[in-house]
Formats: structure tokens, sequence, C-alpha cells
């Protein structure tokens, strides 16, 4: 903690020292006045709000000051300098307007009452701009993909949309990869979400696609982002709107595979607005089949073999949904509010055939059915505060909380009992009930020191309180009557504080050479105990960390559209709660699998090189990079008396060196193709079961979208997938690829547009297969899922609004378990 106080003591000194060089502070005080009045339609006398006042000086006519009519036409300018100034006033439709102020000592306050502006005549009776953001943007520290703009993305969810962004994988299960690591961090509009903790796959299937505007891929996080997530951080931004009026939207998607409906609402009125969107999704029963093998050799040579094989039939449904609201109370200080709950349930139910074979001889044969429930809800709620300093642009100060919770209950039921023999039987129901609550604190002030250098700070308290109830019934095969296994029944609590401070700068070298630098410090504090086996809680003082995190990036520009990127970091991955969690899964007979509460953090450091360039309507983005992990954690399937056991653990190192490469180009101006390959070579290095084990792999990944633009308002998109299977010290997990193609055209006089989308034509079933290898042991698992999906899409819009910019975004984003703003860091 004394390392805490430093940092406080360092970031304090450093906001004293800004606010001595600020341009306002250090002389003796003078006398200031203000400038008031309000905006009146000449004719009708109506008021005229967002039109634009702003004060220049008469001489080189500079401008001082300005600031935006309210709802009501009035405005007011505060502390301006004594002396004479020119007032210009404007707003589309209408004449400009330009008079002569003056404040003096003995007036320094000029009150114009009501100012009349004439309609221009040049004006046209309606004016219609419309532009188009480029689908992918190259960012100092990030790229930006703009989901909205992509016709593909219509009726999927959000592990759809991660699949078209650059440098990102999804496999089958949801789970994302950040140039070939799954280490990395996702928020939702800048902030974390526990929904993430347990089941990232599942969690990605709530959004809807159609709710978010653009996907974050952040390379090279600054000191003032939480440190979690070593490859980096994925920020999924939703489509909040800021309006004035009101307007809404009807989303509707039928498929062969998923439905999915999506509602929304916007309104506003002067300094107040707000949104509520919601949507709900149901799949349609699909059928995997299934085929596990798991062989063991004794010291003599001997083989065991259980083979299992058979099927299972599951459905999904699901809600999510959220509401804002902010208030304006001035252009200085703002206040902002968000609640967001989601919901996911889903029901499996399998019937397997097991085999057991002693030197390839069938020693017994039986079946097993299993059922297994889930559900999965959660909450969030945050509060923002936002001030900003009238005498200085870009001084800003905010404060924020937020407090998010997530429920997710599990429940296994197990039947076997055929041929009357003892060692065929298990009728047993096995539960876990799942809480996790977050409540985070931050505080974040930026201070310009002139034209060239700006300076962030802040402080950030993160209190996790995590509970895992689990137990295990069995109903003995002469009984009725269920009975509790002590020995599997307990509850398990988890507690993890964080403590963090930042500093960072912004500095422009030259005017082509910039630099964000910085460092953060966090501190962990980890404490667990059992309701029955209290021998094995544990508290802070073995589970306590505290560590460092420096970063810094150089950015060099040539001509208007080059630059090269240097960058470096460290990252931090604590374990989150599925990689703790000590409940058993027997969802398989033969594999067994918990977590782990000992787990220590994974440390990288992250070192990358990149190129960008956009050259005639062709946009290329080159890096490559290394990446050093310590304490990896990692799945380890060892063999027991009982069965197979996988748990998590600590396995050693591993090094990442790779490059990518990342092109869109535009040609005959209706058809963008963009597309990326991205080049791994991983090294992986630990201990496993006493055995210094090491695994090396070359992986290639990639992604190619097409987008025409036809007559009669209609596009064609396709895109494809590929990722390679994963290495890992005892084998791989499956690899994954995905091909799918969409067409939409707008009706209703643009306000409505209906679609059709394929995913998987030419394939009807998909096999997914990992494999596990120790001394004396193999295990192989195959599942194959049905994946060929025909859909149909309809969206409508109504109402009306208009728009202005402001930031609605809260500045909590808790990006530091294992599992920013839009426009990034420029120069």
């Amino acid at each position: 903690m004394k390392n805490l106080l430093l940092l406080f003591v360092l970031i304090s000194s450093a906001n004293v020292v800004a606010q001595q060089r600020g341009p306002t502070g250090g002389g003796a005080s003078q006398i200031t006045g203000k400038v008031t009045g309000i905006i009146l339609d000449e004719k009708t006398k109506e008021p005229i709000p967002y039109a634009t006042v702003v004060i220049k000086s008469p001489q080189d006519g500079e401008t001082i000051n300005g600031v935006i009519t309210e709802a009501d036409g009035s405005f007011k300018i505060l502390n301006i300098k004594l002396g004479e100034y020119q007032l210009q006033i404007s707003f589309v439709g209408y004449a400009s307007l330009t008079q002569k102020i003056e404040l003096t000592p003995k007036s320094p306050d000029v009150n114009l009452d009501n100012i009349l502006l004439q309609t221009d005549t040049d004006v046209l009776d309606e004016v219609m701009v419309s532009g188009q953001r480029e689908v992918v943007e190259n960012k100092i520290d990030r790229i930006v993909y703009n989901a909205e703009q992509d016709v593909a993305n219509a009726g999927g969810d959000a592990s759809d949309v991660l699949r078209r962004a650059p440098l990102l994988s999804v496999d089958q299960d949801g789970n994302v990869s950040l140039r070939g690591s799954q280490n990395i961090q996702i928020l939702i509009n800048g902030k974390p979400s526990s929904m993430f903790g347990s089941s990232p796959g599942d969690a990605l299937k709530m959004i809807p696609a159609d709710q978010i505007k653009s996907v974050e891929v952040i390379t090279s996080p600054s000191a003032k982002y939480d440190g979690e997530g070593t490859a980096g951080i994925i920020n999924i931004i939703t489509k909040k709107q800021t309006p004035q009026g009101f307007a809404g939207n009807v989303d509707i998607t039928a498929g062969t595979r998923i439905n999915r409906e999506v509602v929304g609402l916007n309104a506003g009125a002067g300094r107040f607005g707000f949104n509520l969107n919601g949507s709900s999704f149901q799949s349609w029963p699909q059928t995997a089949i299934t085929d596990f093998t798991q062989t063991t050799t004794d010291p003599n040579g001997d083989q065991s073999t259980i083979n299992q094989y058979g099927g299972s039939e599951s459905y999904r449904i699901g809600y999510f949904g959220n509401a804002g609201a902010f208030y304006d109370f001035n252009a200085y200080h703002s206040l902002s509010t968000s609640v967001r709950l989601r919901g996911f349930n889903s029901v499996n139910q399998g019937t397997n055939t097991v085999d057991s074979l002693f030197n390839e001889n069938l020693i017994r044969s039986y079946d097993r059915f299993t059922d297994t429930e889930s559900q999965n809800g959660g909450y969030e709620w945050s509060l923002d505060y936002v001030m900003k300093f009238p005498e200085q642009e870009g001084r800003e100060l905010s404060a924020s909380y937020k407090i998010d919770g997530n429920i997710n209950d599990t429940q296994f039921k197990i039947e076997q009992d055929l041929n009357n023999i003892a060692n065929n039987y298990e009728n047993a129901i096995n539960n876990n009930d799942g809480r996790n609550r977050e409540n985070t604190i931050q505080l974040d002030y930026t201070h310009p020191l002139g034209e060239k250098l700006k300076l962030e700070s802040g402080f950030k308290t993160i209190f996790r309180d995590i509970s895992s109830g689990f137990n295990y019934e069995y109903r003995p095969s002469e009984g009725n009557n269920y009975l509790e296994d002590p020995d599997r029944t307990d509850v398990f609590y988890y507690n993890q504080d964080v403590y963090a401070g930042y500093i960072s700068s912004q500095y422009n070298i030259t005017k082509k050479l910039g630099m964000i630098a910085g460092v953060r410090y966090e501190f962990t504090d980890i404490s667990g105990s059992f309701d029955e086996a209290t021998e094995r809680n544990f508290d802070g003082d073995t589970l306590q960390y505290e560590n460092w995190l420096p970063s810094i990036i150089l950015n060099q520009r040539f001509g208007k559209t080059s630059s090269v990127k240097l960058a470096y970091n460290r990252r931090i991955s604590r374990p989150s709660l599925r990689n703790v969690n000590p409940y058993i899964q027997i969802g398989n007979v033969n594999n067994f699998t918990f977590g782990n509460p000992g787990l220590r953090p994974e440390l990288s450091d992250n070192f990358e090189l990149g190129y960008n360039t956009f050259v005639k309507g062709t946009s290329i983005n080159l890096s490559a990079f290394y990446n050093l992990t310590s304490d990896v954690i990692q799945s380890i399937t060892t063999r027991q008396e009982t069965g197979a056991v996988t748990e998590f653990e600590n396995i050693g190192t591993q090094q990442n060196i790779g490059s990518n490469l990342f092109v869109s180009t535009t040609l005959f101006k209706i058809w963008t193709i963009r597309g990326g390959i991205n080049a791994n070579y991983v090294i992986s290095e630990g201990v496993v079961n006493g055995v210094l084990r090491e695994n090396e792999a070359l992986l290639f990944s990639g992604n190619l979208n097409s987008n025409i633009k036809l007559p009669y308002d209609i596009t064609v998109d396709a895109f494809g997938f590929a990722r390679p299977r994963q290495q890992t010290l005892q084998g791989f997990n499956p690899g994954f690829s995905i091909f799918g193609l969409g067409a939409k055209k707008q009706i209703l006089d643009e306000r409505g547009s209906i679609g059709i989308s394929i995913i998987e034509p030419f394939q009807k079933r998909k096999p997914f297969i990992s494999e596990i290898e120790n001394e004396n042991f193999y295990q192989r698992n195959a599942f194959e899922i049905p994946f060929r999906s025909f859909g149909i899409n309809f969206s409508y819009k109504f109402g009306k609004l208009d728009y202005k910019a402001r930031q609605r975004r809260s500045k909590i984003s808790n990006d530091d378990q294992k599992g920013g703003d839009e426009g990034g860091q420029n120069f």
C-alpha cells in the first residue's frame, strides 16, 4: 500500500503543477464579465435552440469563446475579459448576424435581451446531407470497425459482429481471440461487465448485432485503461443516441437456427434525453453428435479404454434490455445514468452409450442420460458526473459509480441404470448457484498544458464479491429419496478487491511525432473461504500482489495518410470466476472439471511495431508483435483413479511472435473488399505432473469480407473466416471456420429494409475435435453440430430526431479480469 500512497503523491503533485501552469493561474485576479441574450425568429418570435453564438476579437477575428443556445433560445457566456468584441450569431436556415459589444469596468455585463434572426431566402426548402464513415478506421492505439455500416450484421449477435472485425477470431463457443490469444478484456461502451465472467460466448449471444455501432480493437492500451487483458482490449460500442425529438426502431429476424426481436425508443428535449432498447431471441432445438475416447496405459503395457458416443438436443432463449438518460445542467456540468438487464436460459438433454474396454475387449456397456439446465441473468447500473472548466478547453473532471451483478445457476441431472449392475448405476443431481457482484468507484482528471501536452490521472477501486454454492445429491439404487453427499456440497466465497491509480501524458513532440506515456499501479487483495471445509480457507496474506504497469506509444506521421507506431506495455490477467470456481462439473462421467482458487495472475510484456497508410482508396494496416507471458493460466487434464480430472493451473511461460496484415479497398465506387491474415508462432513451456513439457506451433488465421452496392437500393455482402486449431501444452483445441452471404434492400422511403442471410450454404454440419496426450494417457473429444442456416430480417425506423455531439459513455471500464472512447487517441 506504500506504493499506492507514493503514486497518490505523484499524481497530486502533477495536478497541482498543471493547475499552476494553466492560463488562468499565477496572476492577480481580474474583473470579468458575461454576455447574455435570447435568440428569436424574426417573424414567428419563436426561440431558436442550438444556434451558435461566438465572441471574436475585432483585431484578427480570433474566436475568444462561444456557446450553443438552449431550448428556449437563451445563451450565457461567462468569464469574458473586459474589452471590445464582435458577437456573431448563426444557425442553418437563417442569415448570420454580427454586432459589436463592449465590456467595461463600470458595465462588465452585457444583456442583449431579444435578438431577432432573419430567414435566409437563399436556403432551399429542404437540404439533405448524407455521408458514410469508413467501415474500418485506423487510429494510434486501435482499429475501429464500424459495424453499423456492414449489412451482413443484420439479424446476428455480437459474436457474429466480432468475427468480421480486424485481428479477431471467434470460435464456435463464442470465445474471442486477438492475435491468437484469448487473454483479452471485453468492454461494453468502455465499461466491463460481469456477464463475461463465467461464459463469454453466452454473453455475446445476448447482445443483438443491430444494437452495435462499432467495435474498437485496442492493441496498445495506455495507462489510463485497467491493466487487464494481456493481448489487448475489445470495446463494443452500442448505438447510444443523444436526440432532440422522438424516434424508434423495430427489427425482426426469423431463421432456421434462431429468431430475434429488437425494439428501441429514443427521445430528447433541450438538455434532457433518454433511450430505451430491448431484445429477445429464441433458438430452434438442434441436435449435436458426440464421440469421446479415453485410453490409459499401465506400467505393464495393458490398455484401458472408454468410449462414449451419442447425441443431445439443446435450445436457448434470452433477453437483453437497457435504458439510459442524461441531463445537462449547463455547458459545463452534466449527469448521465444507465441501467442494463440481461437473461439467458439454455436446456440440453442427451443420451450417450458408454463402453469400457480392456486391451480392446469389451468389459461392459451402458447408457447415460443427462439433463442440463442453465439460467444466467444480471443487472448493471452506472452513474456519471462530468465537470468541464470554461476557462480552458479540454480540462475535465469526472466521477463515476457502477454496480454490476450476475447470477449463474446450473443443474445437472444424471440417470444410468441398466443391466442391474452396480457399477452402471448412478442417479444424481449436481447443482451450482453462482453470484457475482461488483462495486466500482472511479475519479479521472484531464488537464491540457498548452497545445502540445495533456496530462491525465485518476484513481479507481473495484470490490468483487463472488459466491459459488454447489451440492451433489444421489439416490441409492434401493431407495426413492435423494441423499446429500457432504464431501461434494459446500459454499465458496471469493473476494477480490483492486485499488489502482494512474498518470498518463500525451505529448506532441513535433507536428508529426506524438507520444502517449504513463504508468499504472494496481494493488490486489484476495480472500476466500468455505462454509464447511474451513481448512481450505485462505486470506489476502497469501494472495496479495501489487503491480506497476508502464506503457508508451510513439507515433510518427508521414505526409497526410501514413504513420508508423512503436508501442510497449505491461498487462495483467487476473483469474476469473470460471477459473477459480471449485465446483466439480460432471457432465461427462469420464472427465471431471473444476477451478483452482489459488491461481496467480498472468503478467505479459508486449511489444508492437505497426504501419498504416491510405493510398488511392486503399487502407493498409501492417504490424509485427512479440508477447512474453508468465504464469500462464491453462486447463490441465490428468488421469486419476476416479477418471480424468481437468483443472486450471499456472503452467509456465508462453511466447507469441507474429504479424498481421489488414487491407480495405473500394473498387468502382460500389465494391468494397476488406480482409486480413494473421500469423503466429507460439512457444509454450511448463511443468505438468512434475514433467517439463514444451509445445510449438505456427498458426495462421484470416478473414475476408466483400460488399457490393447494386441499383434499386440493394446491397450484397459475403464474408468468410478461418482459424486453425489452438495448441496447448498437452495437445490442441478445435479450429473454426465460417462462410456466409447476405443481401438487403431499402424500402418504405428508406425508413425500412428487408434482408436475407445464408450461413454455410455448402456445409450442413461442422465437426470440432480436441486432443490431449500425456505419458500413458490419451484423450480425444469430437462433437458435431448443425451450422447451415437461412434467415430473413425486417427493419423499420419511425419518428424524427436531430442530434448534437455529446459524450454519454461512462468513465468506468473495469478491464481487469481474464476472460475508451470512440475516437481513439490522435495527434
